[in-house]
């Protein structure tokens, strides 16, 4: 992208939000436009400005960061919105990306791999925090064991031909371990290869399942029984 990302940063931590405003405009492709310390102060930005980009934390006080989504978007509707928090609660995972969240990140996340997941969310792909996608999984997982089933033959008629089946054996390793939740550097070395060799796997992966994050990846391997 050549312009810049104008972003919002919201956090009720004034030296954590400072300490991410000057991270965040290290980098030449990001300009902070503004910041917030919580829900209501953030509506008011989010209209006035219309940020490419809010960087968005959950606990915030009176309303929460998820809880004010719906609101946010409504102010802003261009805006993509990821959250970073220190929440590894799946249902806190759940309910963002169901209220229209970009992505859902830790704050443990290092800059570099901040930089570059707010870069896939503005190309349109939905980041969640590695440690956060197997608990993504579990949760579609408990929500399908608890979907109302076919019966079989209409389940063994209506069955499509799944994207699956076209992958390579070392391609379904390599989906087994992003629906893990596993960077490509344990997957790497687990599978004793190099962890080049399984960034270009993952490209594969997502290329033949027609998907553009892991997380969608790793939705599909569950419904396959990959997982």
């Amino acid at each position: 992208m050549t312009d810049l990302i104008r972003i919002l940063v919201v956090d009720d931590h004034t030296l954590f939000r400072r300490g991410l405003t000057a991270l965040l405009s290290r980098d030449p492709g990001f300009e902070v436009v503004g910041d917030a310390a919580d829900a209501g102060e953030a509506l008011r930005r989010a209209h006035e400005l219309q940020p490419d980009l809010i960087l968005l934390d959950n606990h915030l006080p009176g309303v929460t960061g998820i809880d004010a989504l719906p609101t946010l978007l409504e102010a802003a509707p261009k805006t993509r919105v990821l959250l970073l928090t220190v929440s590894e609660d799946e249902n806190d995972l759940a309910k963002a990306l169901r209220s229209g969240a970009a992505g859902y990140l830790l704050k443990t996340i290092e800059g570099a791999d901040l930089s570059a997941a707010i870069r896939n969310a503005m190309n349109g792909d939905s980041v969640v925090a590695p440690e956060m996608t197997s608990k993504l999984v579990a949760a579609y997982r408990d929500a399908a064991d608890h979907a109302p089933s076919l019966p079989s033959t209409e389940a063994a008629t209506s069955r499509p031909t799944s994207p699956v089946d076209s992958l390579s054996p070392r391609e379904h390793e390599i989906l087994r371990g992003i629906a893990r939740g596993a960077s490509n550097k344990e997957i790497a070395r687990e599978l004793g290869i190099a962890e080049t060799t399984v960034k270009i796997h993952v490209q594969h992966v997502l290329r033949k399942l027609d998907v553009s994050s892991r997380v969608h990846a790793a939705v599909i391997a569950t419904e396959n029984g990959l997982s």
